[in-house]
């Protein structure tokens, strides 16, 4: 249960990548260590984040997840999100692929969009399960706009970074229009024995996570070998997003990450996870943002990937990628490739982590 304080420990005969610590009370302070250490963690692969403040939301949303997906599936599925690419609401269990065999997920999850979040008792995009509602107030609403809060914090510390005018990533996630952003608790039942979630890319711009088991799995740059991330108490995992690596013409990284069983006895014990993304507005074409950044301008003249001129707004981006992994949608393992973000170029990731991530 997510309200278990003691949990086995995580095993220490496992593959682990041991990502970078940052501060965010440095990271706020404008400390010139900690700021260099977040932008090579966001230009390599992620980074592990102490001291930001969210804590008691966070525990509150495992309470949320812990009641709401015990709901009985058919009051759950009242709430589902269909195939048509809607993100919003609750996904049952081997729903999506995980693979381009189409081997199904093992993980069910609810999405309450931010929009939601913020008009509340209005609703936006949908409504949400009575448990959700009840703590709508007093916990989902705190725990999205601390995350918000967060999130920017460091997307205009990126900003800067890149070289960007004041205010022009802001201007791209503004919250007087809609968007795909989302807070979302995870269940894993316990004694699991495949992917949970597939090897992927996040969709969209920063992705602030919150574990208690491990489970998450990334693949290093220049790695054919997967390897765990050990959770670490009070501290957040935090990696860049499909958007954010396309604005910024692939300075920033959008890196290969899945959900495995937890390792070792961990794998005894239902694995909840609790995630805020930050995407930008629906409407927001995705490009790199060249014309205001000399740096990215030259990133991108470096390495013109493909992908990174998708024609494709923030909105079109989501909605194919959730699309193409509903197992109803599928017609063989070319719907698999056709649900990747920037992941699946064989010249930057190589052949081997292709086949991985396959």
């Amino acid at each position: 249960m997510p309200g278990l304080t003691t949990f086995p420990s995580f095993p220490s005969d496992v593959p682990t990548h041991a990502l970078l610590v940052v501060d965010y009370e440095l990271l706020v302070a404008g400390d010139e260590h900690e700021l260099a250490k977040l932008w090579h963690a966001a230009t390599h692969l992620g980074f592990c984040m102490r001291n930001h403040g969210v804590e008691w939301e966070v525990d509150a949303m495992f309470d949320l997840g812990s009641e709401t997906l015990a709901l009985p599936l058919s009051e759950k599925m009242k709430y589902e999100q269909g195939d048509n690419g809607d993100s919003f609401g609750y996904k049952a269990r081997g729903t999506i692929a995980t693979d381009l065999n189409g081997t199904r997920d093992t993980v069910e999850f609810l999405n309450i969009a931010q929009d939601d979040a913020l008009s509340w008792p209005r609703p936006t995009y949908r409504t949400y399960p009575s448990t959700v509602n009840a703590r709508m107030d007093r916990v989902v609403g705190p725990f999205v706009r601390k995350s918000m809060a967060v999130n920017n914090t460091i997307l205009d510390i990126f900003e800067r970074r890149l070289g960007l005018p004041k205010g022009a990533i802001a201007r791209l996630h503004a919250t007087d229009e809609l968007s795909g952003s989302e807070a979302r608790v995870v269940k894993t039942p316990p004694n699991q024995a495949s992917a949970g979630i597939g090897a992927h890319t996040d969709f969209g711009t920063l992705t602030f996570l919150h574990n208690r088991l491990g489970g998450l799995q990334v693949l290093p740059p220049g790695s054919q070998e997967w390897q765990y991330v050990k959770p670490l108490p009070g501290h957040a995992i935090c990696n860049v997003g499909d958007a954010l690596a396309i604005f910024s013409g692939g300075v920033l990284r959008s890196n290969l990450h899945r959900l495995m069983p937890p390792p070792g006895r961990q794998s005894r014990y239902e694995r909840y996870s609790v995630a805020f993304f930050t995407r930008p507005q629906n409407d927001v074409v995705l490009r790199p943002l060249s014309e205001q950044s000399r740096m990215i301008a030259d990133a991108a003249a470096r390495n013109p990937r493909e992908e990174f001129n998708t024609g494709s707004t923030a909105g079109e981006w989501t909605s194919r990628r959730i699309r193409k992994l509903r197992l109803r949608n599928r017609r063989g393992p070319e719907t698999w490739y056709e649900a990747k973000g920037t992941e699946h170029q064989i010249a930057t990731v190589g052949a081997g982590a292709v086949a991985a991530a396959a």
